[in-house]
């Protein structure tokens, strides 16, 4: 799978932050994490508009995002079999392990900033990893398009790069 990051470049061209903050994303050099993220409705319109602060993603085994995402790490924003159509900045990150934090304790705190009904709590009931992701500067984007083709609701293109001082 490949992100034309051209083609995104060009897209937030008017947004000042975000053009300048993906292009210092994409020099080598850089540790901000870029990852591409898989949204369906109404998920996906509620992080484009803000009115979703908080995003959540539960799962029974440590995969992406845990650990993977950090603060200041970019997200792009795709929708169900569609495009890129967003892009939004990962602002305050945490990683649960369930089994230690319980899931009511997570609802109660970040339940209205993820904005999800109880049907969706009960469907993370067996979870076993939690990771919520703090959202800031979303913007939509005219459709860069992401020849994606598993069924990873998530994935990181670049993950955080390590860097030691001696």
């Amino acid at each position: 799978m490949e992100v034309q990051f051209d083609a995104l470049l060009e897209q937030v061209d008017s947004h000042d932050f975000w053009l300048t903050y993906l292009s210092d994303a994409t020099q080598p050099a850089s540790r901000i994490g870029i990852h591409l993220a898989i949204f369906s409705e109404p998920f996906l319109s509620m992080v484009l508009s803000g009115e979703k602060t908080i995003e959540s993603r539960f799962s029974r085994n440590r995969c992406a995002p845990y650990g993977e995402i950090g603060d200041g790490d970019i997200i792009l924003v795709k929708e169900v079999s569609g495009p890129i159509c967003g892009i939004a900045l990962a602002r305050r990150t945490w990683c649960y392990d369930l089994e230690a934090e319980p899931l009511d304790r997570i609802r109660h705190r970040f339940g209205a900033g993820i904005g999800a009904d109880d049907e969706f709590w009960a469907s993370r009931a067996d979870a076993l990893y939690a990771t919520l992701i703090e959202l800031d500067t979303p913007a939509s984007i005219a459709p860069v398009n992401c020849d994606k083709r598993d069924r990873r609701g998530w994935v990181s293109l670049r993950p955080r790069q390590m860097s030691f001082a001696f």
